[in-house]
């Protein structure tokens, strides 16, 4: 998985390539970690994502729950794939999906 990130004024983008699976997700979970303080706007950019399975799923949610507390977060460009998952999990009424 390929992570890019943009920062602007207190909105941090990150654009994720890839697979986020039990491999890859403790690495998008260190960068978040890293880069999410004082960030009031979380934008993840999923069009380039192609899998999200249950550990990914697990960082998305702990990230929300921080970003509940020091702004918002926001899932753009999300697949049908991905989408599906979230509706299946339940997740697509805890997140913000554009």
């Amino acid at each position: 998985m390929n992570i890019s990130k943009q920062l602007d004024n207190g909105c941090l983008t990150l654009v994720l390539q890839g697979r986020l699976d039990t491999t890859t997700a403790p690495l998008f979970e260190q960068e978040l970690q890293n880069d999410l303080d004082g960030v009031t706007m979380l934008r993840l950019d999923f069009e380039q994502l192609a899998y999200l399975s249950s550990a990914g799923l697990r960082v998305i949610l702990e990230t929300q729950r921080r970003m509940n507390q020091q702004g918002s977060m926001v899932i753009c460009h999300v697949s049908d794939t991905i989408k599906e998952v979230f509706d299946i999990t339940g997740f697509s009424a805890l997140l913000t999906v554009e």
